[in-house]
C-alpha cells in the first residue's frame, strides 16, 4: 500500500536549467519546470506514517567522513546521499556526536547534480542561513527539502551547524526506490503487541513485528522540524534500536557508499 511518509535529511547543490527562486520568511523554493522519509539531528531517522497517526525512529552512528545511501531509485535516476561530520568538540567522556554535513543530489534523467557542503549549493550558489531551509520541487519526480540548523549550547560557548533532509512528496518514484530513507517510500507493515511500562521513567515499550522480525521497541519523542524550523515539533514514535537492525533491510554498512555522487 503506497504511503506519503515524511524524511528529514542535510543536502547541498543545484545546477538547472530553469528554476524560479522565491524567498519567503527564511525558505527557499526552487522549481525544476523540467522536471516522504526523513533525518535530522546526530542523525535521527523518522518515518512518518500519517495513515497510521504513527511513526517508527532510528539513530545511525557511524565514524565522521562516511557517506551513506539515504534515496536511490534506479529508474528515474534519482540519488541521495549523505555525508557523516562530527561534533567540533568531543564530549568529555569520548563519545563522538555525529550529523549529517554535506548531501550530494543527482537526477540522472533530468541530468540533475546538486552538492550541499553545509552553507551552500553548487553552481550557483544558494546561501541557506541557519535556522534556515530550501525546498526543491523536480516535477512528476520527488519534492524534498533541506533545513541548515546551528544548534548552541550557550553554557559551554559552543555551536554546531549541521544539516537535515525531509522528502515531503515521494508518489512519483518507482517501486524499485531504496536506501535508508527510500526503502519506507511505499510504506512498511508492522504490528505492535505487548504494550508494557519500560525501564525509563515514563517511557513505554513494546514487542514489533515487522519485515519477519520480532524486535523489542521503546516509545520516544523525537523532533521534526519541517513546518517549524527553528524550534521543531516533538513526535512520538517507536524507536528501534540497535542502528535500525530489524526495521531496515540488511544493516547500516550495507548502505556505505564511496563518494556523494555514487549510484549504488
Amino acid at each position: 500500500v503506497s504511503q506519503r511518509i515524511k524524511a528529514a535529511f542535510k543536502v547541498s547543490g543545484v545546477q538547472p536549467r530553469t528554476t524560479k527562486m522565491y524567498l519567503i520568511k527564511c525558505q527557499i523554493y526552487l522549481f525544476f519546470l523540467d522536471l516522504l522519509a526523513a533525518v535530522d539531528g546526530d542523525p535521527h531517522f523518522m518515518i512518518e506514517l500519517p495513515d497510521k497517526n504513527d511513526a517508527l525512529c532510528f539513530n545511525i552512528n557511524d565514524k565522521p567522513g562516511t557517506i551513506f545511501s539515504l534515496v536511490r531509485d534506479p529508474k528515474s535516476g534519482f540519488v541521495v546521499n549523505g555525508k557523516i561530520i562530527s561534533k567540533k568538540k568531543v564530549a568529555l567522556d569520548g563519545n563522538v556526536n555525529t550529523y549529517f554535513g554535506r548531501f550530494g543530489i543527482t537526477h540522472q534523467n533530468l541530468g540533475l547534480k546538486l552538492l550541499n557542503i553545509l552553507n551552500h549549493f553548487s553552481v550557483p550558489i544558494i546561501t541557506i542561513f541557519k535556522n534556515c531551509s530550501l525546498t526543491v520541487t523536480l516535477r512528476h519526480s520527488v519534492k524534498f527539502r533541506v533545513i541548515r540548523h546551528t544548534k548552541v549550547w550557550k553554557r559551554r560557548h559552543d555551536h554546531q551547524d549541521y544539516l537535515g533532509f525531509y522528502t515531503l512528496d515521494s508518489q512519483h518514484l518507482s517501486a524499485s526506490v531504496h536506501g535508508l530513507l527510500g526503502q519506507f517510500y511505499r510504506g512498511v507493515v508492522f504490528e505492535l503487541t505487548d504494550l508494557r511500562p519500560g525501564e525509563g521513567q515514563e517511557k513505554l515499550d513494546a514487542t514489533m513485528y515487522v519485515k519477519g522480525q520480532r524486535l523489542n521497541v521503546t516509545r520516544h519523542w523525537q523532533k521534526d522540524f519541517n513546518k517549524d524550523v527553528k524550534n521543531g515539533e516533538s513526535i512520538a514514535c517507536w524507536f528501534v534500536d540497535n542502528e535500525g537492525r530489524g526495521l531496515i533491510d540488511g544493516t547500516a554498512s550495507d548502505y556505505t557508499v564511496s563518494d556523494l555522487f555514487t549510484a549504488i
